[in-house]
């Protein structure tokens, strides 16, 4: 096993962050490497991702970790998990906080990850020393150590009354740039980050949104997350175009809808302007 390290917050720029916060860490537990100083996201989120959910933080933590930025996750199965994978997908450097001692790899399915991580350049952190068990009070502790680190804290997916939603809280009783990514009205998961943006939180609509808050630039990239539609059908269709889907066949096969299910969908959508023909029975979003 890798060498468990402890520090002291006030030995490195990048976790002095922790330092001005409330109750901040006398001391912290690591494996791996100390990264640079540098722009810095958490994506957090539900430990029971939809697709669509599956596929925003995949591709926002890859396109951020290509550009440099540090992606902070909670190592906890779901969004977390997927946060740090997107970010080892995209060549960059992932941090995973949690909430036990370091010597316990809990969950253990998260454990191939963990060491791909430290491998890879990264690392994983803990406030509490080794031999501490797993409590649930201190995965709402170690929270705000995932806001403390991050410039910018992306809420995926989250329940009305979501565990997510108390690391949001931390984000904004630290004064970070909390964003959030729009989901369907019609999808529980998506009530917590809904209210969020209805709140004030900055929607998360691509990447370049993200890198803007960063001041990165952009990517000239597409849109990270494909629009919704007015019902589960429509949506569907236009993740499938998102995709790269374009031929009306192939939609009808893929997404598995009956024929008047489909033809419905898609009158709706062009009539609402969202997609447009371009001959030949393919399809474009607008």
């Amino acid at each position: 096993m890798n060498k468990i390290k402890k520090v002291s917050p006030h030995e490195s720029k990048f976790l002095q962050r922790t330092t001005v916060i409330a109750k901040p860490p006398k001391s912290l537990w690591y494996i791996g490497k100390l990264p640079a100083d540098g722009p810095s996201v958490a994506i957090v989120g539900s430990r029971k991702p939809t697709a669509y959910g599956r596929e925003i933080t995949l591709k926002l933590a890859s396109q951020l970790a290509a550009r440099g930025v540090i992606i902070i996750s909670g190592l906890a199965l779901g969004h977390d998990a997927l946060a740090s994978q997107g970010a080892l997908d995209g060549g960059g450097i992932t941090i995973g906080v949690v909430g036990n001692g370091l010597d316990d790899m809990y969950p253990k399915t998260t454990w191939q990850l963990r060491m791909e991580i430290i491998d890879r350049g990264g690392m994983v952190l803990s406030e509490y020393p080794p031999g501490t068990p797993v409590y649930k009070g201190n995965f709402l502790a170690r929270n705000r150590l995932i806001t403390a680190l991050s410039d910018v804290v992306i809420v995926v997916e989250a329940g009305a009354r979501s565990g997510t939603l108390n690391t949001a809280m931390h984000a904004l009783e630290q004064n970070k740039e909390l964003m959030a990514v729009p989901g369907n009205i019609t999808s529980p998961l998506s009530v917590g980050c809904n209210q969020l943006i209805a709140q004030g939180a900055a929607p998360v609509l691509s990447v370049d949104d993200v890198l803007a808050r960063l001041d990165l630039g952009s990517t000239g990239t597409a849109s990270a997350i494909p629009p919704l539609g007015d019902d589960p059908n429509q949506t569907l269709l236009l993740q499938l175009i998102s995709a790269g889907v374009s031929d009306g066949d192939e939609l009808i096969a893929q997404s598995k809808l009956d024929t008047s299910e489909y033809n419905q969908a898609m009158t709706m959508l062009e009539i609402n302007s969202i997609i447009r023909p371009l001959g030949g029975n393919q399809w474009i979003i607008k």
